[in-house]
């Protein structure tokens, strides 16, 4: 009886561990939980770990997938898909009616952004990459005249808080195809190319994003 207990004590803190952290986005959506290494940072078998997990997932923190393993669960799909499809509409709109009001400078930092973004590829951390990709963002719709615009566009934002850091977690392989992309946005808007182009660009950006994350979502399904 008393192993049992102990097992069950073990297998509380070990789900009070791991709550904690996807709760603070230490663990963020998309996040593989891989038991050994949290069996050793809490020094303790895997078994509690196990129980902690099956908790974690009957609770809807957890998803496990075959050939994969646990992951932190992600966001509601159809609202995830909802504001990446509004975000691309409304920031193509916002980094069109910008880019006149763009001085080289702002393009500058956008580059200067999009080289560090490029430079994680090696040594891939999908949260450093998070956070610069929104850097990059901000620096080409921030300057959008229409302040109604703007306000959908960091409202889109921070409905994507979760999703957002786990998006490039979830599909590491987006991140090098979303340099190169950034990069013929910032070319597009220094050429002087024609505003639609420009919005176009920038939305097709975004809905690639959403698109490759859903293939990762349903491997089986076709889009």
């Amino acid at each position: 009886m008393s192993t049992a207990v102990a097992t069950l004590s073990k297998s509380q803190r070990a789900y009070a561990y791991i709550h904690d952290r996807i709760a603070h986005h230490e663990y963020t959506p998309g996040y593989r939980l891989v038991l050994g290494t949290i069996a050793d940072e809490l020094d303790m078998s895997v078994v509690p770990v196990r129980e902690a997990i099956r908790r974690l997932e009957a609770e809807g923190y957890v998803t496990f997938e075959r050939n994969v393993g646990a992951r932190v669960a992600v966001a509601d799909e159809s609202e995830y898909v909802y504001t990446m499809q509004t975000l691309g509409l409304v920031e193509g709109s916002a980094i069109s009616l910008a880019a006149p009001h763009l001085t080289d400078s702002d393009l500058a930092r956008a580059r200067a952004v999009n080289e560090r973004m490029r430079r994680l590829l090696d040594h891939f951390d999908p949260h450093e990459f998070t956070r610069l990709n929104q850097q990059f963002h901000t620096a080409l719709f921030e300057r959008c005249p229409n302040p109604h615009i703007l306000e959908l566009v960091h409202r889109g934002w921070r409905r994507l808080p979760g999703v957002r850091d786990s998006t490039f977690a979830f599909i590491p392989g987006r991140a090098g195809h979303s340099v190169d992309e950034h990069e013929h946005i910032v070319q597009l808007i220094e050429d002087n190319a024609d505003p639609l182009e420009i919005e176009l660009a920038a939305r097709t950006h975004r809905w690639r994003t959403m698109d490759q994350f859903l293939a990762a979502r349903h491997p089986d399904s076709h889009h």
